[in-house]
């Protein structure tokens, strides 16, 4: 589309904001507005690393808000000249969609079942996890695959509605092909290096999900608990007593440990003591992390209670007594290192969920007298899966790592380095960045025990017993990438030796999610598929993103990008913050408190939501606020008027000049509106940039063309004075249609539409060098046709009554400038003679009647 001026406007006889949206939402699509052009070189291309919303039901105006923000700076830069590559991904694989789909259909995967093409889900969902109906592998993917195709649906067209000027036929899913094929290339490419490995440690475990946990997925959250003091028997003395909440991991206890300058246990440390109940000798330890001031002072180490567990484990070189099971019940056999009466205390245990458990060791702890005392209640934080309704469990299993500068110093530094190239939008959020990168105590833990995701491209080759050989895996070629181990066949193989002693079996794991949303630069931008596209747009300019998850999202992302290509995926990260609730809380799907978007876009029009968006600044939590998209409705209603008045002059005489004092006045006060605007937005400060086009608009409408409105009709009988006014209400008119293009993308290309060929949002940006004029004139003007209108208010005067006569008093300074306004003053304020007084010491400007 190209942009043509036309004389002669088509100006509809009632404009309205209803129905834009729809109606320029096709238009843009069909036209083609927002295609990306890839035949421009790097240096004139814009591109943004997307975030790709979760695929789980519906979107909230939390997303509206924050993809709103990005919306605005896509098309700042499209108008700076900028060919902009915008694409929308479906973030589709992980927990969320899995648990989504298991709600929907009422079915549970058991991967042990075989496929059942055409399977039917029950008619009605049932909403007991027992009751669900359990189905293979295959089926649950295709009913993941399903509903989410369903859901993206409904996503793509709110946001088409919302305006999101996006390329939507450069969209990804990350459960599709190319996601797949990025994913495993950049993952075989970490295990060649080194950066990938598998081992087996203790993992955080989710035991509704089934599945291991990433130390960025943990939160912790308040829950009642009870101290437990168990007397732990010493040979010759007096009973040891501990203090613990986890009385139930007694039996898998293997040590007692005191911090070596606590004086109470100096002499201890060494010697060994007895586990009340189940027998057990273990030793007395000494540790740093031991806390004197906690309960006794004194705490056993199981295997494992929790993270402080796995370290005391690690650094001590203590054994490993695992008796919880992956499902969080006990272990079902006795363990081997109890006997006797110890063996017959855990058979009561044995099979019994954790809660359970603790209640039984704590009757038997106080009929056997080794509970000292009666439980203390307490309410403490709890480790949790972000997405889990359970507490977490410390499983001993294999797992997949990427390194990640948790265990190495040098990689640590030189990520840290990494997020002090990138530039910060708000500049403070760098610092939530390198306390994560500081505080990391482990590897990236990438694998999941789930079922819809990116799978591991590994085959193991099965020894003479059958066991898989770990550490010699078979991987595909590139070439033959994505590939799925559980039905795909390694090479040199066949179908028949899966399973089988001598053969091979498949790496059952999928990746985290993260693990390749981390990659969603590589994705879109084709890595390894497309490398001319590639090389057009990567490194990108913007990753915008919510502040919560730059522990997650954005850290994974710069590891995966210096690991692979050596640089920062991006230049610039512009973070938003959450929206509040009436309350002040966090609008989230868990929390229940989400607005749906659709109604309050059918409400105030797709602008006006766009309006509040746009009034919340870059990284700071908002509030929602109906009244904002109220005040936004209001404001595009009125830029129709505006317009409607200003083109309906009639037509522009093409050598129209501005010549006028005020008319020259009001453009250079627009100049600084636009140079402000600019800067502004060119620091990702849309939130500012909105306000000063806003309040600049305010006084053009309220004061500039009240001012100039006689003399544009040719009132005066001045022909050169209703030119310039009309030429510079033209010129006005255009630069602010397309400030407020950003964030108004509907009601502004409707008024271009009026009187222009091409879209508002392919116009260049406006420049700031217009006007030669005075923009402190413009002040002075509107300083003064509000001093009239006070004056007339408080003389109670009917708005078309004349004054015969009015005195205005001002500043000596202000008095020479006034008198090159009087002529438009007096139109507007229907004033036959106003007098200019210049009196010292006045703070403005007062005017009297009569």
């Amino acid at each position: 589309m190209t942009d043509t001026f036309r004389t002669e406007p088509v100006i509809p006889d009632r404009p309205s904001v209803d129905g834009l949206d729809e109606v320029w939402a096709q238009r843009w699509e069909r036209d083609g507005v927002y295609r990306f052009d890839r035949t421009r070189p790097r240096a004139e291309v814009f591109s943004v690393d997307t975030p790709p919303p979760t695929v789980s039901g519906s979107l909230h105006v939390g997303h509206v808000f924050s993809y709103t923000h990005t919306d605005v700076v896509a098309r700042y830069q499209r108008m700076r000249g900028k060919a902009v590559f915008y694409p929308m991904g479906w973030d589709d694989n992980g927990l969320p969609t899995e648990r989504r789909v298991q709600n929907h259909f009422g079915v549970r995967c058991d991967p042990s079942l075989p496929y059942e093409p055409g399977f039917v889900p029950p008619a009605s969902a049932a909403k007991a996890a027992k009751d669900q109906v359990p189905v293979s592998r295959r089926t649950f993917i295709e009913l993941c695959e399903q509903l989410t195709t369903e859901d993206e649906k409904a996503f793509e067209e709110l946001w088409r509605r919302l305006g999101l000027s996006v390329d939507w036929s450069h969209g990804y899913q990350t459960i599709g092909t190319p996601a797949r094929r990025v994913s495993q290339r950049a993952f075989l490419r970490n295990l060649a290096r080194g950066e990938a490995y598998l081992a087996e440690a203790p993992t955080l475990w989710d035991v509704t999900f089934r599945t291991a946990v990433a130390q960025a997925e943990l939160e912790d959250r308040e829950r009642p608990g009870a101290y437990h003091d168990l007397a732990f028997a010493r040979a010759g003395g007096e009973p040891l007593v501990i203090s613990t909440t986890r009385p139930e991991l007694l039996p898998a206890c293997v040590a007692v440990v005191v911090h070596p300058d606590d004086e109470r246990y100096t002499a201890l440390v060494g010697t060994m003591v007895r586990t009340p109940l189940f027998g057990v000798d273990v030793p007395v330890v000494a540790h740093r992390l031991a806390d004197p001031g906690k309960g006794t002072g004194a705490a056993m180490i199981c295997t494992f209670g929790d993270t402080t567990d796995v370290t005391w484990w690690r650094e001590l070189a203590l054994p490993t007594r695992p008796v919880i099971g992956r499902d969080g019940r006990l272990l079902p056999d006795v363990p081997p290192w109890l006997d006797g009466a110890g063996a017959a205390a855990y058979e009561q245990l044995a099979g019994a969920t954790v809660h359970t458990a603790r209640e039984r060791v704590a009757e038997l702890l106080r009929s056997s007298g080794g509970l000292v005392g009666e439980p203390r209640p307490i309410t403490h934080p709890v480790k949790f899966y972000e997405k889990g309704d359970r507490p977490l469990e410390i499983i001993t299993t294999r797992q997949w790592y990427l390194r990640n500068g948790g265990r190495d110093e040098d990689l640590r530094a030189a990520l840290l380095e990494r997020g002090r190239e990138l530039a910060w939008h708000p500049e403070h959020m760098r610092v939530r960045y390198e306390n994560w990168v500081g505080g990391l105590n482990g590897d990236w833990l990438v694998s999941r025990q789930r079922f819809f995701g990116v799978p591991f491209p590994l085959w193991y080759p099965l020894d003479d017993s059958g066991e898989p050989v770990y550490d010699s895996p078979i991987v595909p070629a590139e070439a033959d990438l994505p590939v799925d181990p559980s039905s795909d066949v390694p090479p040199g193989y066949t179908e028949a030796q899966r399973g089988v002693p001598g053969g091979f079996a498949g790496d059952p794991d999928v990746m985290d999610t993260w693990a390749t949303s981390s990659l969603s630069p590589q994705i879109a931008g084709g890595w390894g598929d497309d490398d001319d596209l590639f090389a057009r747009v990567f490194p990108m300019d913007l990753r915008p993103q919510a502040h919560e998850i730059i522990r997650t999202w954005l850290f994974a992302s710069v590891v995966r990008a210096h690991l692979e290509q050596g640089v920062l995926p991006w230049r610039h990260a512009a973070i938003s913050g959450w929206i509040l609730d009436p309350d002040r809380k966090k609008m989230s799907k868990s929390a229940g408190n989400v607005v749906t978007p659709l109604g309050l876009l059918e409400q105030y029009g797709s602008d006006g939501v766009r309006y509040w968006a746009a009034n919340g600044r870059p990284g700071a939590d908002t509030a929602f606020d109906p009244g904002q998209m109220k005040i936004g409705r209001r404001l595009a209603t009125k830029i129709l008027n505006v317009s409607r008045f200003v083109l309906g002059l009639g037509p522009a005489a093409g050598d129209a000049v501005v010549t006028q004092p005020l008319d020259l006045a009001m453009l250079a006060a627009l100049d600084g509106v636009v140079a402000a605007a600019t800067a502004a937005l060119d620091d990702y400060d849309h939130t500012r940039a909105l306000e000063i086009t806003e309040r600049f608009f305010w006084d053009f409408c309220d004061d500039y063309v009240e001012l100039v409105k006689a003399r544009a009709y040719g009132d005066a009988g001045d022909e050169a004075g209703a030119a310039s006014a009309r030429a510079a209400l033209r010129r006005a008119l255009s630069a602010q249609l397309r400030l407020f293009a950003p964030f108004l993308p509907f009601v502004t290309e409707e008024v271009w539409s009026w009187w222009r060929d091409g879209s508002v949002h392919l116009a260049p940006w406006p420049s700031a060098d217009s006007s030669s004029g005075d923009a402190e004139l413009f002040a002075t003007a509107s300083a003064l046709i509000g001093a009239v209108r006070k004056a007339r208010s408080e003389a109670q005067l009917a708005g078309r009554a004349d004054v015969p006569r009015a005195v205005a008093r001002l500043r000596p300074d202000d008095a020479d400038a006034a008198g090159r306004l009087l002529d438009d003053v007096r139109a507007a304020g229907r004033v036959a003679v106003l007098e200019l007084r210049p009196e010292h010491d006045l703070d403005g400007v007062i005017v009297t009647i009569g």
